[in-house]
């Protein structure tokens, strides 16, 4: 059982539903989006998604492009991001961490060399947003093999046909995308997303969590109530690119968390 089970397994037994944030690891800069990182868990977040920034995000809407190149100029790196898990993991043993990124720098690394850091460092799960089912072989497979979760994607566009594909060698949870196109393009609406929920709830067991297009306490409590729980990631980071001090940060934060878990 990965640190994700157990979180999704506790969370079942309080009758809670799960606040996932995401934030880009070496934004505005290393030392203050590690200060974030390590004040989430008491903010409300139940799982962490880490970003790794990568120069060519094309799943990424302009907020979240923006803060990785930011990250890059500071010199934000693979490593530097793995090792800010790690320094995360010398404090909190339980809370999840997701990274989630592109296969390039993975890749550039070597899956087995990467796969044992990331391990070592503390990380239970990864969304690699350009790795399709068909590339299974590449990462997903080692990386179940090696104890970290593999977490997929379903979308919109994702059809009956497609989605047993889609979610074959997924484990930890399913991220569904509430809206078609980047990040922080539109907003989510429940009566779209419920019916898609349960559809694919109806063929795995898998938690599904919801996320785009959140940005409110409110929007948090009315999607989560249609899912499992609900990710907000733009809406952080632009907080973050506004300048904003982390207290003021850790306080929305802390607002969309009450709104997911009152749903």
């Amino acid at each position: 059982m990965t640190r994700i089970d157990a979180k999704f397994a506790s969370l079942k037994e309080e009758g809670k539903k799960a606040f996932v944030s995401y934030i880009m690891a070496g934004d505005p800069d290393l030392e203050t989006s590690l200060e974030v990182m390590k004040a989430l868990p008491a903010a409300g977040v139940d799982i962490i998604e880490l970003g790794v920034p990568f120069t060519d995000p094309m799943a990424d809407g302009p907020t979240i492009q923006l803060a990785g190149q930011r990250a890059l100029d500071g010199g934000q790196t693979l490593q530097k991001t793995l090792d800010m898990a790690a320094e995360f993991r010398k404090t909190d043993d339980t809370t999840p961490i997701v990274l989630m990124g592109y296969y390039n720098p993975i890749y550039s690394r070597g899956v087995d060399r990467f796969l044992e850091d990331a391990k070592a460092a503390g990380i239970d799960g990864l969304i690699v947003v350009d790795l399709p089912p068909e590339e299974d072989v590449e990462l997903c497979i080692p990386a179940q093999a090696a104890g970290i979760n593999f977490i997929r994607l379903a979308t919109p566009t994702t059809d009956d046909k497609r989605l047993p594909k889609v979610l074959q060698n997924t484990s930890g949870f399913v991220y569904y995308v509430s809206v078609t196109g980047i990040t922080g393009s539109q907003a989510a609406q429940a009566t779209e997303v419920g019916p898609e929920v349960a559809r694919i709830k109806a063929k795995t067991d898998l938690p599904v969590i919801v996320g785009f297009g959140i940005t409110t306490p409110e929007a948090a409590k009315t999607i989560a109530g249609v899912a499992d729980g609900c990710v907000v990631g733009s809406a952080i980071v632009k907080e973050i690119a506004e300048g904003k001090p982390v207290a003021e940060v850790l306080d929305f934060v802390k607002g969309l968390a009450g709104g997911a878990h009152s749903a």
